[in-house]
């Protein structure tokens, strides 16, 4: 993907961390500076059924509201070791309706990829493993009936996925971490922001749809 076909992206206002409610509470989140240091409980996780037949119940999510025709971007330090480590942005409609989209440490190396659960899951990966350690932005844009989800190391974004969400859904978002593997996994979150959502799925001169 080039710079032309990449929206132009909106200037974004940042959300305090003390404007989110967690779904549920992490060993530590300690505020450094202008950033969040999210520590995971171990064995925390977010899916359900498919394949593996458990459900998890168990993320750490920071969420606040979530509007049509707006978006969300969150930035982090992707510092994984461990199998499954996780950072990003999570989506949720409801307990069996949600998307976690982001960046994911497995088979031994980062993955870019999102879980969409409706129901049950499913789960998508791009391996990307010169993200180790990067700072990494993702940002979900909400429009008309869907999610556009992209992300990118420091600034450039790629597209993830597009995903179906009705457009009355009432949704919350924010940035999410979970280890489901060990203990000790901590993950700097340098921001949350919210803008207006994405005026194109492609760049501004592309209008024929998916290619």
């Amino acid at each position: 993907m080039n710079d032309s076909d990449t929206p132009a992206r909106e200037p974004c206002s940042d959300i305090a961390w003390a404007d989110g409610t967690w779904t549920h509470p992490p060993v530590s989140a300690i505020e450094r500076g202008s950033d969040l240091l999210v520590t995971a409980v171990e064995g925390s996780d977010a899916w359900r059924t498919t394949s593996y037949g458990f459900v998890h119940d168990s993320e750490h999510a920071l969420l606040a509201p979530f509007a049509q025709d707006t978006a969300v971007e969150v930035e982090f330090t992707a510092a994984f070791s461990e199998q499954f480590d996780q950072a990003g942005v999570f989506v949720r409609v409801s307990e069996t309706h949600w998307i976690k989209a982001g960046v994911e440490f497995a088979d031994g190396r980062p993955q870019l990829g999102a879980v969409v659960t409706d129901g049950a899951s499913d789960w998508s990966l791009a391996p990307v493993p010169d993200w180790r350690d990067r700072r990494i932005l993702i940002r979900i844009s909400r429009s008309g009936d869907a999610l556009t989800i992209r992300a990118g190391a420091d600034t450039q974004l790629q597209l993830v996925r597009v995903v179906p969400l009705v457009p009355d859904a009432v949704a919350e978002a924010g940035p999410f971490v979970c280890a489901p593997t060990r203990a000790g996994l901590t993950i700097p979150f340098h921001a949350w922001r919210r803008g207006s959502a994405d005026a194109f799925l492609h760049g501004a001169h592309d209008d024929a749809g998916p290619r």
